[in-house]
């Protein structure tokens, strides 16, 4: 039973948004859903959830958009998701980039900590927010990113703890590692990158040497974490959790296995460009799992044919 009638999902059209609405269209809730982007080649428009919730286009820099949509709807509950995700991006347009997700995490944090009715706020933070270590990530660890997407998400995830022990606002802030699934039409993500050059019979490009580390998981068990953060929120508010991931590998790694469970030669080509991205990020996720009971209930190889045909149909249609 879910406790709120009327629920915001900002960046409710991205990957893991339109996930996250989906799986809340299932309750009895009103779902409201804003983003910056028009594009329909997206999960969400492919599922056809604009027809089934109330899908708001604007930006989360804009505080008076931001107001006007919560306190028009009367909204009780808050998925922040909205951001520029892309590091390459960020190297590029890092004021773009820092304005979106410092100062759209801001005004949401601000907007609720003044509306009465809003009962709690879980903002994305991410991985990248601990910046680099040798070891797995633990929530108390220092958050000292050093480059334009590192630290917005730094930023924005001390923010999050600020407007708690300053306000008592009750919110949460979640740290995932590197989601993968259907829907995601973001092709400079390594996973998409692999499925659309095996399906189109293109060469990957690999932008780093192949060996940077990364810990994965899917899609269907971060949207099961957002809803057990939702559920219990009263009694985990102000904390920061870690979902993390067994399937851990090297981009090399990924690829091999890919090529193993499709049955499928990859033909690939290392650019190694990008050279201040964080070699090795694993994260611990003990925490959750001992106080929500949350882990992992799919694995990659379990999931990749899947999203494997997921691709296959979408792309080649």
């Amino acid at each position: 039973m879910i406790p709120y009638k009327k629920i915001l999902v900002t960046g409710g059209c991205g990957f893991i948004g339109s996930h996250l609405v989906k799986a809340l269209l299932k309750t009895k809730s009103e779902i409201y859903a804003t983003d910056i982007n028009k594009s329909r080649e997206s999960y969400f428009y492919l599922e056809k959830l604009a027809s089934k919730c109330s899908l708001i286009i604007g930006d989360v820099r804009k505080y008076k958009f931001l107001q006007e949509v919560i306190s028009r709807h009367k909204i009780n509950f808050i998925f922040h998701l909205a951001a520029q995700t892309q590091v390459t991006t960020a190297f590029e347009k890092p004021k773009d980039t820092l304005e979106t997700n410092i100062l759209g995490t801001v005004n949401i944090l601000e907007i609720a900590r003044a509306c009465p009715y809003i009962k709690g706020v879980v903002i994305a933070s991410s991985d990248k927010a601990y910046g680099k270590k040798k070891s797995a990530y633990m929530e108390d660890d220092p958050l000292v990113g050093d480059h334009p997407y590192e630290v917005s998400k730094s930023a924005a995830d001390l923010l999050s703890r600020m407007y708690f022990k300053t306000y008592g606002l009750p919110v949460v802030t979640t740290r995932f590692a590197n989601v993968y699934g259907e829907g995601d039409l973001n092709f400079e993500r390594l996973i998409p990158g692999i499925m659309k050059s095996v399906v189109l019979n293109k060469n990957f490009y690999i932008r780093s040497n192949g060996r940077f580390i990364r810990s994965y998981l899917y899609i269907n068990d971060v949207v099961r974490g957002y809803l057990m953060l939702m559920k219990n929120l009263d009694k985990i508010k102000g904390e920061a959790f870690n979902f993390g991931s067994p399937d851990i590998y090297s981009v090399l790694e990924l690829l091999h296995l890919f090529e193993k469970s499709l049955d499928k030669k990859i033909n690939y080509k290392i650019i190694n460009n990008q050279k201040n991205e964080i070699p090795k990020q694993v994260l611990n996720y003990r925490k959750i799992k001992r106080i929500l009971n949350w882990q992992p209930e799919y694995s990659i190889v379990e999931t990749i044919k899947g999203v494997y045909n997921w691709y296959l149909e979408n792309l080649k249609s």
